[in-house]
């Protein structure tokens, strides 16, 4: 990944961003990785902000990939987007149900209720892709939005795409756990495991009980790992420092390199992480969470080709047009 030349300067910029408490980020908070340009405060957050323009704490932040989309497509460019998706994952493990229930493969969906924590949410997006790509449209299962757990807040989880009979909220804004275990629910898309998910009598499971061999083969045909969150900079920012947006993503880029050394090493945290250790580094390339838009053309694309076909983005738009400082900074360095 190239990088625009800084122009020398004695005293760093400083900002604050806002991301969650993802662990990679550790040597970068801890000051293990440092920029003698670009001074970062990395404020840890619950929830991602509602809108990083306007928040006056913040001048970076982790933001959804799929709102980003949605408001450049719309002509809203107050921010600017960096493609360092700082939240990638395959969804496949997101899909769960009841212990005891039938449902084995993704296709075993078809016609089956549904719950979404959020339509439009950049993750439940990839999941229905994945189902898409077994046959599983939009139309072909009914859809219900809600709050995962009762600790989850009531909120607008339909974000306008509510439809009569096809996607509407959850019945009586119920826990969606609550209805799978009842039978209500047939299925839940969710993004983190509820609480209790993982001990031995929690009475669900994923659809996929293989799910790792499944996400694999779906890297093997598609050469990337989904991206969720990307980082972005308040647009006033990026062009008074045009060389910013790529220094921060280099400084988070090496936060996570650092980590994942240190990781490889201190790997007696927990009994088995070891083993998945060994499965990142030996079942996916030593680039597969790059950033820059080189990196991530054909996931980005493919992002908003499932935001155009499942009726969240009116009309498409190009990679160049989502990220046009990363695009003008690989021109001028080119």
């Amino acid at each position: 990944m190239k990088f625009m030349p800084m122009p020398a300067s004695t005293t760093p910029v400083s900002i604050t961003i806002a991301t969650r408490d993802w662990d990679y980020l550790t040597p970068l908070v801890l000051g293990d990785v440092t920029s003698s340009r670009l001074s970062v405060k990395v404020d840890r957050v619950a929830t991602l902000i509602p809108d990083l323009c306007t928040d006056p704490n913040y001048d970076a932040a982790e933001v959804s990939f799929s709102r980003y989309v949605s408001a450049m497509a719309s002509g809203r460019d107050t921010v600017v987007g960096i493609p360092c998706f700082i939240m990638r994952g395959f969804r496949h493990r997101c899909i769960i149900t009841v212990s005891d229930s039938p449902l084995v493969r993704l296709s075993d969906l078809a016609g089956k209720r549904i719950g979404v924590t959020g339509w439009r949410d950049s993750g439940n997006t990839w999941t229905r892709a994945a189902l898409r790509r077994e046959g599983v449209g939009v139309e072909d299962a009914y859809w219900f939005a809600g709050r995962l757990t009762s600790e989850h807040p009531v909120a607008d989880r339909l974000d306008g795409f509510g439809r009569p009979g096809r996607i509407e909220a959850a019945p009586g804004e119920r826990p969606m756990m609550e209805l799978l275990a009842q039978g209500e629910l047939d299925a839940v898309f969710t993004p983190f495991m509820p609480d209790g998910f993982f001990g031995p009598a929690s009475g669900f499971r994923q659809v996929l009980r293989d799910f790792r061999a499944a996400e694999r083969a779906y890297f093997a045909d598609v050469g990337y790992v989904p991206g969720m969150h990307l980082v972005a900079v308040k647009a006033v920012l990026a062009r008074e420092h045009p060389w910013l947006p790529q220094e921060l993503a280099r400084l988070i880029d090496e936060s996570q390199r650092v980590w994942t050394g240190k990781r490889r090493k201190y790997a007696d945290t927990s009994p088995w992480i070891l083993e998945e250790l060994l499965h990142a580094g030996r079942d996916l390339p030593a680039s597969w969470n790059a950033s820059g838009l080189p990196a991530n053309r054909r996931m980005i694309e493919d992002f908003v080709t499932e935001l155009h076909a499942q009726g969240i983005l009116t009309e498409p738009i190009s990679a160049e047009a989502l990220f046009p400082f990363d695009a003008r900074s690989r021109a001028t360095a080119a």
